[in-house]
């Protein structure tokens, strides 16, 4: 379902060149959980994009259901995440001027659903928030957002979510009860997630877990 082999990713900088992945090799099963863990700018994020498609790599290749993201337009990759990628970013990244169903329906919308709405208000039952869903972002707690987030990732039923830190900006009471739901989610719907983290706590929630160091995975 999604495979890195042999990937490196630089940047240039003023100093020269940064060698931030290193020959990573990783497949992800359907209906796997994995954890990648590390420490801050250990890649993490970066390894994250590539497997999302929102970047490719200097060297080596991303495939999501046996196609190399390398060799798709950017139409055809926009097509690909929209109905086989869930993302969470740790931020949310909501859209501010858009209440929480319009944030939910937004994915579904873009990629000409028509029962958008019918089904973004249906995501946000099931993430406990039907009672807020004409709510703006600013109008709700982090908890909150993070749910509205979670239920965008999910309305498109990806085949694969992946999640950046997702309880990173939370209190500790709050990010354990939306880990729980996210993990719950993602299980009974045979999804395949992706979580990168410095959590060992979290890491413990995923069947596998890999660590990055000096830009290459350790299992």
């Amino acid at each position: 379902m999604l495979r890195a082999q042999g990937v490196h990713k630089h940047f240039a900088t003023p100093a020269g060149t940064l060698e931030v992945l290193r020959g990573v090799d990783l497949e992800v099963a359907p209906g796997e959980t994995l954890a990648v863990l590390g420490e801050s700018g250990s890649g993490k994020s970066t390894l994250l994009a590539l497997l999302a498609g929102l970047d490719v790599p200097t060297h080596g290749r991303i495939e999501i259901d046996g196609r190399d993201t390398a060799l798709l337009s950017e139409r055809e990759l926009a097509d690909l995440r929209a109905r086989r990628i869930g993302i969470v970013f740790q931020s949310f990244h909501l859209m501010g001027g858009l209440s929480a169903e319009e944030n939910v329906s937004l994915p579904l919308e873009l990629r000409g659903d028509r029962d958008a709405r019918e089904r973004a208000r249906a995501a946000l039952a099931q993430v406990g928030l039907s009672a807020r869903a004409d709510h703006l972002p600013a109008r709700l707690s982090g908890g909150e957002c993070q749910r509205v987030a979670l239920a965008r990732a999910l309305v498109v039923e990806p085949g694969i979510l992946l999640a950046d830190e997702p309880s990173g900006s939370l209190d500790e009471q709050t990010g354990e009860a939306a880990l729980d739901l996210l993990f719950d989610l993602v299980s009974r719907r045979g999804t395949a997630l992706v979580v990168v983290t410095h959590s060992e706590k979290l890491a413990a929630r995923c069947r596998r877990r890999v660590t990055l160091r000096a830009g290459r995975l350790a299992a």
